[in-house]
């Protein structure tokens, strides 16, 4: 198990339970330290007081609070440890809701609870099946690094896992972000929807960090003196050309069909996506009006003529 990064317990009304809290994530990204080009000599980082220029170790660094310019509050963590917190060691459940009233926006690190001694097997797994059943997460508050934060518990793999939550005050409002009204075809919209489907997954976790795996081949070529890796990538797109939308759309159907190697076409042919002008478009439209009409005039006239060479027939069996 990997070292818990902080201990205490779940208020679950009167039941406690023992937990230590232990990271849902792994940082896989490689990290690069910072070297002068000269000599290849490390550059460190210093902490320098700004009014001797002396080099402060950890020991000698403290805390406070700038009120005003040049007047700062210093605060000990002694007087932090002391302010009165009740979920300075509890994960204190307040509410139970619904997962989909929780804004995904609001939801920042995650880790897993693991209990804490055999004493706290049985309540764990009581609060575990209990929000399995009812289908809902947990809202709890919690203290940690000196603050009082909003959490969410849910269960992942017969795990509790704890996801820290932002404030609401803490979230921006996206309204002036948003585009202003714009004109959509019903044809575009429905051709989108038919890209949501047939990009569709079920499973997401095949994904991987090509970014990571090309740094690693990089750093291996470069350390072993072999010849650096061609670039991968696509080719990049015109910058201002202007994109015809449901052109880009058709073909970005295609290719997600092609991709699980659906067919796109008539009798498994893959359709192929031409781009059509305005005037192309308004002369076809033409074209087919007058089709229409032509074969509802020639209809009027077959209807017209049946009357007359059933009156004729009448006549000739009548003699």
């Amino acid at each position: 198990m990997p070292r818990p990064l902080w201990t205490g317990a779940i208020s679950f009304g009167l039941v406690t339970i023992p937990i230590k809290v232990v990271s849902a994530t792994e940082n896989h990204s490689i990290s690069f330290h910072q070297y002068h080009l000269e000599d290849m000599g490390r550059i460190r980082t210093r902490k320098v007081c700004e009014l001797d220029g002396e080099v402060l170790s950890q020991d000698e660094i403290g805390k406070g609070y700038e009120i005003a310019k040049d007047r700062t509050v210093p605060v000990t963590d002694e007087e932090l440890d002391r302010m009165p917190l009740p979920t300075a060691k509890a994960i204190e459940i307040v509410a139970f809701v619904d997962a989909d009233r929780v804004d995904p926006v609001r939801i920042s690190d995650s880790y897993y609870l693991a209990t804490d001694g055999q004493v706290a097997a049985k309540p764990y797994t009581l609060l575990r099946k209990a929000l399995e059943r009812s289908d809902k997460v947990a809202v709890a508050k919690f203290a940690w690094h000196n603050r009082e934060r909003l959490g969410l518990l849910r269960v992942r793999d017969n795990a509790i896992v704890l996801h820290s939550m932002r404030w609401p005050d803490e979230i921006r409002s996206p309204e002036s972000l948003a585009p202003g009204d714009v004109e959509l075809d019903e044809d575009e919209i429905e051709r989108a929807v038919q890209l949501t489907d047939t990009m569709a997954l079920d499973d997401i976790s095949g994904f991987r960090d090509r970014y990571r795996d090309a740094l690693e081949e990089l750093i291996a070529a470069k350390s072993e003196g072999k010849e650096l890796p061609e670039p991968r990538g696509g080719e990049e797109e015109e910058s201002g050309k202007v994109m015809d939308l449901m052109a880009a759309l058709n073909a970005s159907v295609k290719a997600a069909k092609e991709t699980r190697g659906e067919a796109t076409g008539p009798e498994g042919e893959h359709a192929t996506v031409h781009e059509m002008k305005s005037g192309t478009r308004k002369r076809a439209a033409k074209k087919t009006t007058a089709k229409k009409a032509a074969a509802r005039k020639t209809a009027a006239k077959k209807t017209a003529g049946k009357p007359a060479r059933k009156t004729a027939a009448r006549k000739r069996t009548a003699s």
